[in-house]
């Protein structure tokens, strides 16, 4: 059968088309399946948890492709309700929790802390009770990004506080001829910016660290709260050094009549350096308007071997930092030194510097100022 010239052009055409467009067609479904899992890039976050595990898919049955541990920074790929699809910087993708993961913003915001808060003075060294979050802000609700494992040790920084949420309560019913009660206040907790190990700042819910105070002084603490503490200076007692010798020679004896190699003790290396410090405290509960109301030195008698309290200071409105130095005094010497900052009824924080020339603890006062009283805090 004959065929027109004519229908073949037609056939020939729309057969390239056809091709063309199933060509293109192919494309596009590639492109997007190569957007899904190879260049397309929602946002970037970061991993919030200790430890996620990555999922092949979103489902109750799903089979663990990977992990990513806390900081770990992943791009987020896709999102399905509850989950997001991320890639980790080795390539690896897979679904994981959204409340697992924070922003951009969020991890910004804490290198900004960090970066600010980098030069400040150590307050008093703290021991995680638990583990805790690294808050942005002060508050159980603000965002975190780091966590610190129960135990971990921390520098304390500043304190401040915040309100705590809590849950709604059914409104009081007023009975006939009463007024309704007036509403409590909020709840406030106390927080201590803090910088870890890795030089990381954040807050901490204060509950969930203790000052790691000595236990030679922890005994002083007389129902207060220790806030922070300070080395001031050293003095040396022969007499420790002598009972620490024989407490070794009878460690030795011991070790000795047991079958185990005694170490020798050596000769002696002269007297043994006592700390003398600066305290800082308040009433043991939280959402007080200042950072501390009383302050107690304690140096070491080398003839009893024991501290004793060489000066103490209470009602003050203190502020953090506390800052300790040392100054020369001419005929005194170099002496230790502290400085304190106080606030007035009016909203003044002033400085209040100190010297210690054992065991005398005396105000310093600045050229042209007075020795006049400071307002005290009225308690709440």
């Amino acid at each position: 059968m004959e065929v027109h010239h004519a229908t073949i052009v037609r056939l020939y055409r729309s057969h390239l088309f056809y091709s063309a467009l199933a060509v293109a067609l192919a494309g596009v479904l590639s492109l997007a399946a190569c957007n899904r899992r190879g260049h397309r890039v929602l946002e970037v976050a970061y991993v919030s948890a200790v430890q996620a595990s990555l999922r092949d898919q979103v489902a109750a049955v799903y089979n663990r492709v990977g992990i990513v541990k806390n900081g770990e920074r992943v791009e987020v790929v896709d999102r399905d309700r509850r989950f997001a699809l991320v890639r980790t910087a080795k390539g690896l993708e897979g679904w994981i929790e959204q409340r697992y993961l924070v922003d951009q913003k969020t991890y910004d915001g804490l290198q900004k802390l960090t970066q600010d808060h980098k030069d400040d003075p150590i307050q008093a060294p703290g021991v995680l009770r638990n583990d805790t979050n690294l808050h942005i802000t002060p508050g159980r609700e603000s965002e975190h990004l780091y966590q610190l494992a129960a135990g971990a040790k921390v520098s304390l920084l500043t304190r401040a506080t915040a309100e705590k949420e809590l849950p709604a309560a059914p409104a009081p019913v007023a009975k006939p001829g009463k007024s309704k009660a007036n509403p409590a206040g909020p709840v406030l907790e106390d927080w201590w910016l803090v910088r870890e190990s890795q030089g990381r700042a954040g807050w901490v819910l204060s509950r969930m660290v203790d000052v790691d105070v000595p236990l030679d002084i922890a005994q002083y603490a007389e129902g207060q709260r220790f806030v922070a503490f300070f080395v001031l200076n050293e003095v040396e007692d022969a007499g420790v050094q002598a009972k620490d010798k024989q407490a070794k020679k009878e460690k030795d004896k011991r070790e000795k009549a047991a079958g185990t190699e005694a170490n020798s003790f050596g000769a002696s290396t002269g007297k043994m350096s006592v700390p003398q410090y600066l305290c800082i405290l308040t009433e043991p509960r939280d959402g007080l308007p200042y950072d501390y109301d009383q302050v107690r030195v304690f140096t070491w008698n080398v003839k009893r071997h024991r501290y004793e309290t060489a000066y103490r200071e209470h009602g003050l409105n203190g502020v953090l930092p506390v800052k300790v130095a040392r100054e020369d005094f001419d005929k005194e010497g170099t002496l230790p030194v502290f400085v304190l900052r106080v606030k007035d009824d009016s909203g003044s924080v002033s400085d209040r510097k100190y010297k210690l020339n054992t065991p005398i603890v005396r105000r310093v006062l600045a050229p042209g100022e007075q020795t006049t009283r400071v307002s005290t805090k009225r308690r709440p």
